[in-house]
């Protein structure tokens, strides 16, 4: 059985069992989501508690 998804950055349709980059369809689209994550154009939400000071250290 096959299992059909798209690639996250192309959106190319790939086989998840036999893709080995999966669940992207390449290496090249694997590199690009991981470029995106170290260039934070990704954020996580999170809700900001104002009322203590920030500290990178946390």
């Amino acid at each position: 059985m096959t299992l059909i998804r798209p690639c996250p950055t192309c959106q190319k349709d790939v086989d998840i069992k036999s893709a080995t980059a999966r669940p992207f369809c390449s290496e090249r689209c694997r590199l690009i989501d991981l470029g995106a994550w170290a260039e934070e154009n990704y954020k996580i939400p999170t809700q900001a508690n104002n009322n203590e000071p920030f500290n990178p250290h946390d």
